[in-house]
């Protein structure tokens, strides 16, 4: 084989959470309550279209979790004639992804440092000696972006705008295609004809909010199509100091970002939901103790908490440098790590309001009609307490993702986060830290990272508040 997979541990995580994600995709479909109320959330048009873009994410942070090392060429001995043997094949110390192979442009065609966006020439000046022994100092020609430009001062806005009317083209080609298809399932479903179903959508009559959802997917595809028209020529954000494509990066730190929002919510989850729900519901001794575990960590600052976890595990990993093969699980446990330590620390909020909801049901009748009958505390537990507060754990999950993406940012740009092999929204700012402070400013990347993260952050942020208004009963 020319590539030999590669699993880490935060790849199969990411994949138990999508099959998870599938299972309670059919457990819905067949629970009529709980199918009505993710249909409130796909009726409104702020859900379906944060949603498509969240699934966008989903796609880019998926195919950044298939990894594999390449093989390296094979050995040749005796006329030039590879090992018959494929055993003996030997595979790259480098581990890549899925993406990593559908951005090899972005990836490889690598600059000598700094370049502006769509820029032809290196940012910072250098000295040149001219063919009469003088020397001068100029911004040098890009050793890819641009390069197929004669005179990329006079020919740059022209062949900018032919790329993007080809990329807009592509998209609404594939565009298309999707509205056929989501209009064709919607004159089956109704039983009429295309013109009609057609017709429903435009208007917005449709059950799900679909004109959103195919709205919000053609605005995709046009960013998308541009930045493929365009990045196989440019530097669509630039390059950093050593001279990586921006948008390279910035496309590379969603999957680190979804990673942290979404295995530290698997690790917070049995935390908060089994310790919440005891506590309200069995008072007492249990109570007082889960109440002083939870209100201790709350008084410890969380920062110091992280940073002494993280560093400690730091020592551990660095001790150790047997335990992995390559540095991609090296940096991939560091991560793992970060995960777990999140969701430790985070996991009192959710605690304390199931305790309280717990508090409130346990009160009611049927939980003192089901104890008068002789049903016992998990019982009762399992089949009235826990489904009725599903509601605010949903809630707090959704919500709790964009604090998390956010945290991260902030952990590594203090040194703390993810280990600085690990592309992320972080480690690009705090990279830009200091490229904001020379002179002529470096402003790129920080805007390349700002944007994926505003982009990501607020559709969780709106998807939250439209999950919430469906899925709280004082709100319906």
């Amino acid at each position: 084989m020319d590539f030999r997979f590669v699993l880490l541990w935060t790849d199969a995580l990411f994949f138990v959470l999508i099959a998870l994600g599938i299972v309670t995709i059919v457990y819905v479909r067949r629970s009529q309550p709980l199918r009505a109320a993710w249909r409130k959330v796909g009726s409104r048009a702020t859900g379906m279209a944060t949603a498509t873009i969240l699934l966008a994410f989903l796609a880019i942070g998926l195919a950044d979790s298939l990894h594999y090392r390449p093989a390296l060429p094979a050995a040749t001995a005796n006329g030039g004639e590879a090992p018959a043997d494929s055993r003996d094949a030997a595979y790259s110390s480098e581990v890549l992804s899925a993406l990593d192979a559908l951005l090899a442009p972005l990836r490889t065609r690598l600059e000598k440092t700094y370049s502006a966006p769509f820029a032809g020439e290196l940012y910072a000046r250098e000295t040149v000696e001219l063919p009469d022994g003088e020397q001068t100092r100029i911004h040098p020609r890009l050793t890819y972006g641009a390069a197929h430009l004669d005179d990329p001062e006079s020919e740059r806005a022209q062949d900018i705008a032919t790329r993007l009317g080809k990329g807009a083209a592509a998209a609404f080609g594939v565009w298309l295609v999707a509205a056929v298809a989501v209009t064709a399932s919607l004159a089956r479903r109704r039983g009429r004809g295309w013109t009609e179903a057609a017709s429903a959508l435009v208007r917005g009559e449709t059950v799900l909010a679909w004109r959103a959802a195919l709205v919000t997917f053609g605005a995709i595809l046009l960013v998308a199509g541009a930045a493929i028209a365009l990045g196989s020529h440019y530097h669509v954000f630039g390059t950093d100091k050593v001279g990586q494509d921006v948008l390279y990066l910035s496309l590379k730190s969603v999957r680190t970002a979804l990673i942290i929002g979404t295995l530290t919510t698997l690790v917070m989850l049995p935390f908060a939901v089994a310790l919440g729900i005891m506590a309200g519901y069995l008072g007492g001794w249990v109570d007082d103790v889960i109440q002083y575990l939870y209100t201790v960590l709350n008084a410890i600052p969380g920062v110091l908490l992280i940073a002494a976890a993280v560093l400690m595990m730091q020592v551990v990993i660095d001790t150790n440098p047997q335990w992995f093969a390559t540095a991609a699980e090296r940096a991939d446990a560091r991560l793992l790590a970060l995960c777990l330590i999140l969701g430790i620390t985070s996991w009192t909020g959710l605690c304390r309001l199931l305790r309280g909801e717990t508090l409130k049901l346990r009160e009611l009748d049927y939980v003192h009609a089901a104890r008068a009958f002789g049903v016992g505390t998990a019982a009762i537990l399992r089949r009235h307490i826990l489904p009725n507060v599903m509601h605010i754990v949903m809630i707090a999950l959704v919500m709790d993702f964009s604090g998390l993406v956010l945290a991260e940012a902030v952990l590594s740009y203090v040194g703390i986060g993810v280990d600085p092999g690990t592309i992320s929204f972080g480690t690009m700012i705090n990279m830009a830290r200091a490229e904001l402070a020379r002179e002529p400013m470096v402003w790129w990347s920080l805007l390349a990272a700002f944007a994926f993260m505003f982009v990501l952050v607020l559709s969780a942020n709106l998807f939250a508040d439209v999950v919430r208004d469906a899925f709280d009963p004082r709100r319906g």
